[in-house]
């Protein structure tokens, strides 16, 4: 196996961004590290001012990081003059939330502008701007100008022209925010078949753990610009840590509410499909123990159901250790949540 391919594709090393503002800074990024492997579809979520938009600037050079490494197959693209930058933009192309289209050109035309630029001839071009209009499914868009076009449809040309220049990463800055649900759910397949067919790695920046959840295999959360959490989507839904992922998710409310828990409680995960099964009926049964279900939802990740419930925590020790063991020995995820 060569080098290149068995390091990750993009490693983020002690990245930091500081801003300067009048009377003081603004710490944007604190010591960011991340690994990205060639073919995954990584997200970075975090609520507004957590540094996510920051990160991806940085991540192709449209920011520069006050310190740290970025590293595209093990080339650090800080130490980048800007004939090896401009080279290597071609190969981390980007789309955005608001798609920048050029609204003078037709379809056809924005699709094929990078190709003008990289001096690619007209009639390879043209080539090229059919095939990717027919991956994004817009073949008979061609000659429309983007006002002429849905929401959905421009992301969908943003999409085709990012992918002109062959890219090997492709980040989405806040891609679907600007679209309702319906589309959200279009654009998301399409990255994800994008993904899948040309083996193209995705870099996916969100505020919306939805997004998070029907298509990313690995997600890092940030807060404060540093990483409260990072790994599965799956394991950092079921062994949620951080507080920020709390919010994120759901689980433990930001603030006191008709929602909170103001009892001890015990959050349980119902996993891989177990979430249709009576298990607190049966732990009723086993147990003796009388059960107070305080809340309960189901999520979806990455095609499969996930439920979670909150149950008042027995007062009793021996009852509390009683109920755990028996839920733990079902396979179940079981943590102890303290009042806010």
């Amino acid at each position: 196996m060569h080098l290149s391919e068995s390091r990750p594709l993009i490693e983020v090393k002690n990245l930091r961004k500081v801003y300067q503002v009048p009377g003081g800074e603004v710490v944007a990024l604190d010591g960011i590290n991340l690994s990205i492997e060639r073919g995954q579809i990584y997200g970075i979520i975090g609520m507004s001012g957590a540094g996510k938009s920051t990160l991806i600037r940085c991540m192709n050079r449209l920011d520069t990081p006050t310190d740290g490494q970025i590293l595209l197959n093990g080339q650090n693209i800080l130490a980048m003059n800007d004939k090896q930058l401009m080279i290597t933009r071609r190969k981390v192309s980007m789309i955005f939330q608001q798609f920048n289209l050029l609204m003078q050109k037709t379809v056809a035309r924005n699709v094929r502008y990078p190709l003008e630029i990289a001096g690619v001839p007209k009639a390879k071009a043209n080539q090229r701007v059919k095939e990717l209009l027919k991956i994004v499914e817009l073949e008979d868009k061609a000659d429309a100008y983007p006002i002429q076009l849905s929401g959905g449809q421009r992301q969908r040309v943003a999409i085709a022209r990012a992918l002109a220049s062959d890219p090997e990463v492709l980040l989405c800055d806040e891609a679907t925010s600007a679209l309702d649900p319906m589309t959200t759910q279009s654009i998301l397949a399409l990255l994800q078949d994008i993904n899948r067919r040309l083996g193209i790695t995705v870099v996916l920046i969100t505020h919306e753990m939805a997004v998070i959840r029907q298509i990313c295999s690995r997600v890092a959360i940030l807060d404060g610009g540093k990483i409260a959490e990072e790994g599965t989507v799956d394991d950092v839904f079921v062994h949620t840590r951080s507080a920020a992922g709390k919010r994120l998710f759901g689980i433990v409310p930001t603030q006191q509410d008709d929602t909170a828990p103001e009892i001890p409680a015990l959050r349980i995960v119902f996993d891989e499909g177990r979430e249709s099964q009576p298990v607190i009926a049966e732990l009723v049964k086993e147990c003796g123990v009388a059960v107070n279900i305080l809340s309960a939802d189901i999520k979806r990740i990455n095609g499969k159901s996930y439920g979670q419930m909150l149950i008042e925590k027995p007062r009793e020790e021996a009852a509390k250790q009683q109920v755990i063991d028996y839920l733990t020995q079902q396979g179940l995820t079981v943590k102890e949540v303290d009042p806010i």
